[in-house]
């Protein structure tokens, strides 16, 4: 059984029924529409979202028609999200499969992506849902907000720690925290718990998310260092931690680089190392570790059963993952 079966195992009927009411969520009376929506729903990934909203739920207090609701409305509004996102970064490839913009053009992607985030919105409103609705509004706003910090931060190249954490919280972690707080809430939780399960998911976010900088410099387990985001000129932990303890001439040679010389494969390589003899990595994985370790602790509050190890075992999931 993979890693992600034996995760799932707790929630395998609900998953299976939430496949079915998510491709219904999708459906159109528009022939291209719905066309492209099955070749979404066809090419989707490890479902991480949704597993996270219903084993919160299972876990606070039992999953209910909302869980249903929480899971359809996250995956809609996070899948337009990454319509967009192509369309923004001119990107052909998804997961391996070609993006909608590469096969339909950017004014396809945009108007399906319009369409997706519409669909949300009407699920939670005839549904009466209003809490989700608002918790992953935030979300969506958070995520939007962090990349444009980004964006902003990275025409000058010299991001300050707490300005990484910020752009990781918002961009990354929010989306996962909400899907926590969504599962928790569509349960009957109390505020208390509900925020208790936004924080964890925020931990678990941002752990992910390192272990995404991580895979640039590749490891023994990993492979080739891919320089990925330095040639896309993406400020990730290690690089930041390194630019700190660099000398001044050190600093702005490895900024000068980045900035003019970032599609150089041998320049690319002399900053992963750089990066790789300052110490960066163990810090990024230290502070990767942290993160973990404060989730599971805001785990360890809850009542043991198969959701909560279960979602302990996704935890871990994300900062082993090989890819």
């Amino acid at each position: 059984m993979s890693i992600t079966n034996q995760i799932k195992a707790p929630i395998a009927a609900e998953m299976d029924e939430f496949e079915i009411r998510f491709k219904q969520a999708m459906k159109s009376s528009v022939p291209l529409l719905d066309k492209i929506t099955h070749y979404i729903v066809k090419r989707k990934g490890k479902q991480m979202r949704p597993m996270f909203v219903f084993l919160t739920a299972k876990m606070c207090g039992g999953i209910t028609n909302s869980t249903y609701h929480a899971a359809s409305l996250i995956e809609l509004l996070h899948t337009a999200t990454l319509v967009h996102d192509d369309v923004v970064d001119d990107s052909n490839q998804r997961r391996g499969f070609f993006s909608v913009n590469a096969l339909w053009k950017n004014k396809i992607a945009v108007l399906v992506g319009d369409y997706l985030l519409s669909r949300g919105l009407l699920l939670s409103v005839d549904n009466n849902e209003h809490q989700l609705l608002q918790i992953v509004s935030q979300a969506v706003r958070e995520m939007s907000e962090g990349e444009l910090l980004q964006i902003e931060k990275a025409r000058k190249l010299d991001i300050e720690e707490s300005v990484y954490f910020e752009i990781i919280r918002q961009k990354t972690a929010s989306l996962i925290a909400s899907c926590c707080a969504c599962g928790a809430a569509s349960a009957n939780c109390d505020e208390a718990t509900i925020k208790k399960m936004h924080l964890f998911g925020e931990m678990v976010g941002i752990a992910f998310q390192i272990k995404d900088d991580l895979f640039d410099y590749g490891t023994a387990d990993i492979g080739k260092p891919t320089g990925i985001d330095i040639k896309e000129k993406k400020m990730t932990l290690p690089l930041i931690y390194a630019l700190q303890n660099a000398s001044y001439i050190e600093k702005r040679s490895i900024i000068s680089t980045i900035k003019n010389n970032s599609q150089n494969e041998a320049r690319v390589q002399e900053v992963i190392k750089f990066v790789l003899n300052s110490g960066g990595i163990a810090y990024a994985e230290n502070k990767m570790m942290e993160y973990k370790n404060n989730a599971l602790q805001i785990l360890s509050g809850f009542p043991e059963n198969s959701s909560r190890a279960s979602l302990q075992q996704l935890v871990q999931y994300t900062i082993e993952r090989k890819k």
